[in-house]
């Protein structure tokens, strides 16, 4: 079964209603985002990151998979797909799909902020004297700016498996997320969702842009991409 590698970005989850500092000037939800996502940030003030994290969970629990995660489902009737994303959120499970790797964390899970392995499943607020089992306190389960993304080698071995690569609804301008692209064999097809597409052409053999949002681009391809195959 031909392996198809999709690449998402906040752009997907922007069309369920999830906020993004994407096009904001580095302001999140009117903070900055060194203030709420960065370890520093932390440090200096914990119940104001805790307390912003608190916000993105209770607003995850009112949004839904749109159609583009619903798309992207269908696919897994036809060929071997993994999703690597760079969302923090639980929207391409809830859908269906069944492999998602997520780079940057997940708003549904909280770490020893002193043990970055030690992970839990968390669906409520996270507060102030929130303890792991070694006692120290519990952090979102996020990459933050100058972390590590300890599930990159993973992703790249993944995405250098691909036949196929769909890159949806980010502006691979963020790395290391944005390299993923250049793990691809250099004869693999790429089709590249955004409506505001900002990548080279010419860096590729067979590139396709698609100009459109994730709900409007995605469904459509995928449908090419089935009839493809039969």
């Amino acid at each position: 079964m031909k392996k198809i590698v999709v690449l998402t970005g906040a752009g997907v989850s922007a069309e369920s209603g999830i906020n993004t500092f994407r096009d904001a000037n580095g302001l999140w939800e009117g903070h900055d985002v060194m203030e709420v996502a960065t370890p520093q940030g932390f440090q200096k003030n914990p119940e104001l990151v805790l307390n912003f994290y608190n916000e993105r969970r209770r607003q995850l629990f009112k949004v839904s998979p749109n159609m583009a995660h619903r798309a992207l489902v269908r696919l897994e009737e036809h060929y071997d797909v993994s999703i690597i994303t760079q969302n923090v959120d639980d929207l391409h499970e809830r859908a269906g799909s069944s492999k998602v790797i997520h780079l940057h964390g997940e708003l549904l899970k909280a770490r020893c902020s002193h043990n970055p392995s030690k992970i839990i499943d968390w669906k409520t607020d996270i507060k102030i004297g929130d303890l792991s089992e070694n006692c120290n306190q519990l952090r979102p389960h996020i990459v933050w700016f100058g972390e590590e993304v300890p599930l990159l080698e993973k992703a790249a071995n993944i995405t250098q498996k691909a036949h196929i690569l769909v890159i949806i609804g980010t502006s691979m301008q963020v790395y290391p997320a944005a390299s993923l692209i250049h793990y691809a064999s250099k004869d693999t097809p790429i089709y590249f969702i955004d409506p505001k597409p900002n990548i080279n052409q010419t860096e590729f053999n067979r590139l396709t842009i698609i100009q459109a949002s994730a709900v409007n681009g995605v469904p459509p391809l995928v449908s090419e991409l089935i009839a493809g195959k039969s």
